[in-house]
């Protein structure tokens, strides 16, 4: 019946909404015209001349489809989904497709069914990608363990368009069976990637076994190599990783086609959506760096629901879903207002329903006893390091001249401070210390249950005392942010969901978060990489070069531990 009234009212007219006098981007033919929108309940019927007891007068502003962040971890938000929505929303984001590795990682099963009821009935469309890699790779302890039976119930699931982000290309290349388990399961279906760096006959293979996008580029010659065989790219602006704007620049110099190009958000910090935008603020970026404003409007919408298949999303167009924006102009890209997916003006007020979360996602801070000899690093003279490279997540295996004590341990000093990451979901005392350049830190610590993606507690200092106390801070609270220097608490942010996530308010979180900045700032953390997500991505073995784990120093490009000491 639905469908016959929807067709009736396009032929007849009628509307429950229109949009009045605004400039419609099409993105099909790449044209603006001046003309209005009608829409049906949350169908739009028709563009041309309308009128309608409910009505917008756009006043002559650009209506675009509603943005499309085509990869993020809501978690990452450190808020629960409603109010992740409604940081993001009021930017033109109507869509999201979420990978909810981060909580699987801790939770498991539990932790995506989670998810997914927590995104039920938002005025946000949240699609999903389910995990691949739980844990990330072998390399480490996580909380759960994901194979492909696992995820056989979610198959049938609306929201469920395909297999998140393929991290560990090692297992991919070397064709191990868990692995190639996964990808067949989602043969046909989009596979999301996850290579830096990665190029030759390793890119070859990863194509080969069905990774079709990537978003890790760091540099414009890995985007067009990725390009050439056929991958989606994915252009991340999130608060560690941003250094696109010279990737967009050469982009547009060199008029690459950007057909197969969006954005997309991945990890960025809810205070930096609030002061910078969402994918608006990389649309803006985009036409800054000289790329054509309808081609970028495609990219924040249309390129990506036609590349993971979302039918009916990402145009302006009869039959299509009326989720849009209205915006001032093309450059700034203000929005002024929001549809959402039910066809309605958002205004961050609707009520939204409050599902009982399950006790799994709780209490997931276990950890042995910690003291400071679990803290010692025997090593030489000369040791390997970790160092930090500004505005990106890859880093540099080093090696440096180091102080130490009379047993032969390190003691940090100048830019070498300690870096430990302790398995904190069943309490096995797999711990391991290694040593970080370049995150800048005197007199304190800075710890977290934030560690992508395996969640483990990594905490970084240049004295043992203040390492323990915001190890202890961490487990009295549940998991969480915190700052300590010279036995003070000077912040924390606790997040008992998971230890990743606050049903707090938004204030509230941002506040503490703030809070957290002001102490780490205060304590000469540098200010060109944000010192928590910073910090959350020190224990990721699938960037380059060098990361740490709970089991040791790792060297990502040739996938083996380092040894500080025989």
């Amino acid at each position: 019946m639905r469908q016959n009234e929807l067709i009736r009212a396009a032929y007849e007219g009628k509307s429950t909404l229109v949009i009045k006098n605004a400039r419609v981007i099409n993105v099909f033919t790449k044209e603006i015209t001046k003309a209005d929108v009608a829409v049906y309940e949350d169908i739009i019927t028709g563009i041309g001349s309308y009128s309608g007891e409910n009505e917008i007068d756009a006043n002559g502003a650009y209506l675009a489809p509603g943005f499309i962040d085509a990869h993020v971890h809501i978690e990452s938000s450190m808020v629960i989904p409603s109010s992740f929505m409604r940081v993001i929303m009021p930017h033109g984001t109507t869509t999201i497709i979420a990978d909810p590795h981060e909580i699987a990682n801790v939770a498991g099963v539990a932790g995506i069914r989670a998810m997914y009821k927590l995104t039920d009935d938002l005025p946000l469309r949240v699609l999903y990608m389910l995990p691949s890699c739980v844990p990330a790779t072998p390399f480490e302890h996580s909380g759960a363990k994901l194979v492909a039976e696992d995820m056989e119930q979610f198959m049938h699931k609306s929201r469920i368009l395909g297999l998140g982000e393929v991290m560990d290309a090692n297992s991919v290349i070397n064709c191990s069976q868990e692995m190639l388990d996964k990808l067949r399961l989602f043969d046909g279906k989009p596979i999301d990637g996850h290579a830096p760096l990665l190029g030759g006959m390793g890119l070859n293979a990863y194509r080969v076994a069905g990774a079709f996008s990537d978003h890790e580029c760091s540099n414009y010659d890995e985007v067009k190599e990725k390009l050439a065989t056929g991958m989606r790219i994915l252009l991340r602006i999130g608060s560690a990783a941003n250094n696109m704007d010279e990737i967009m620049q050469r982009i547009a110099y060199e008029k690459l086609p950007t057909d197969n190009m969006m954005f997309c958000t991945d990890d960025k910090h809810i205070e930096d959506i609030r002061r910078q935008g969402h994918i608006n603020a990389n649309a803006r970026m985009a036409v800054a760096a000289g790329l054509d404003p309808i081609d970028v409007i495609r990219m924040t919408s249309y390129n990506a629901a036609r590349a993971y298949g979302i039918r009916g999303v990402g145009a302006i167009a009869p039959g299509y879903k009326a989720d849009m924006v209205l915006l001032e102009d093309l450059k700034d890209f203000k929005v002024k207002e929001v549809i959402t997916r039910f066809g309605l003006p958002y205004t961050g007020e609707e009520p939204i329903p409050s599902p009982l979360l399950p006790p799994q996602v709780f209490h997931s801070v276990r950890l042995p006893k910690i003291t400071k000899d679990s803290l010692a690093l025997r090593c030489g003279a000369s040791a390997p390091a970790i160092k930090m490279k500004p505005h990106q997540l890859v880093t540099e295996l080093v090696y440096r001249d180091v102080k130490r004590d009379e047993n032969g341990c390190f003691i940090p000093d100048g830019d070498l401070m300690k870096l430990a990451v302790i398995e904190r979901h069943h309490a096995t005392g797999s711990m391991a210390v290694g040593i970080l350049e370049g995150f800048g830190l005197k007199h304190g610590a800075m710890a977290s249950t934030v560690a992508h993606d395996s969640h483990n507690l990594v905490v970084v200092g240049d004295n043992d005392d203040d390492m323990l106390m915001a190890i202890e801070a961490l487990s009295e609270c549940g998991g969480g942010y915190c700052v300590v220097s010279r036995g003070v608490v000077l912040a924390r942010l606790p997040l008992p969901i998971a230890g990743l996530m606050s049903n707090a308010p938004v204030n509230e979180v941002l506040e503490l978060q703030q809070a957290l900045l002001d102490a780490a700032y205060s304590l000469g953390t540098k200010r060109d990489n944000d010192p928590l997500t910073a910090l959350s991505f020190m224990a990721l073995p699938v960037i380059p070069a060098a990361k740490m784990t709970d089991e040791g120093l790792f060297d990502t490009i040739n996938f083996r531990f380092i040894k500080y000491s025989d």
